[in-house]
């Protein structure tokens, strides 16, 4: 595992500006609510005019369904997470002081907001350990052997349990880096991987 770690650092030593863009953990949240089924790099595009107008709980209060739909059509499932981000907006105004919540269940309580998203938020925009599970994440860990699950939930339970807890926030990232340009889902690059003496999956298929 340790060996893992250490070539993920060395493959991917600066995460930054390859993720959601964002001020504040408003922004964080409804970045990340934003990209269910969509690439960040859309969601950059959108958000980068959406919070010149709207980048507080207040101002999507004010709006309409429409007008946030409007400026988030190009998104994937725009119409419901129109929907959640109105509802959150003013969840946050009326029970929170306008304040997104640091604590998961409070966060997963809120409209759109799952466990992954709210995974997402702690570790992101609070810096809270947290090991959010997306699709590469999954497949990598599970690939590789630094999870031996058949879900997010059991996927996510062996990753905290077998990374330290101090790496939590930035393995996810380091993951998904390698997913998107290594690990791919259907023609993964095993055999210029620098991850392949190690991973289960390159084993098997030499066995």
């Amino acid at each position: 595992m340790k060996e893992v770690l250490d070539i993920l650092d060395r493959l991917y030593p600066d995460t930054s500006n390859q993720f959601l863009n964002f001020t504040t953990p408003f922004e964080a949240l409804i970045a990340t609510m934003l990209s269910a089924q969509t690439t960040d790099i859309r969601v950059n595009s959108v958000t980068s005019e959406l919070f010149k107008v709207a980048n507080r709980p207040e101002d999507f209060c004010k709006m309409d369904i429409k007008e946030i739909e409007d400026w988030i059509k190009t998104v994937g499932i725009y119409k419901n997470k129109a929907k959640n981000i109105k509802k959150t907006s003013e969840i946050l105004v009326k029970d929170y002081n306008s304040q997104v919540p640091n604590k998961k269940n409070e966060l997963i309580k809120l409209p759109g907001v799952g466990n992954k998203t709210a995974n997402v938020v702690l570790a992101n925009a609070f810096d809270i350990p947290a090991f959010p599970v997306d699709t590469h994440v999954f497949r990598l860990s599970n690939r590789i052997g630094m999870a031996d699950a058949n879900n997010v939930e059991k996927t996510e339970k062996d990753l905290e349990r077998n990374v330290p807890r101090e790496k939590w926030n930035i393995t996810h990232k380091k993951l998904i880096l390698h997913g998107r340009k290594v690990c791919k889902a259907r023609k993964p690059l095993c055999q210029t991987c620098d991850l392949n003496k190690l991973c289960l999956y390159y084993r098997s298929l030499n066995d």
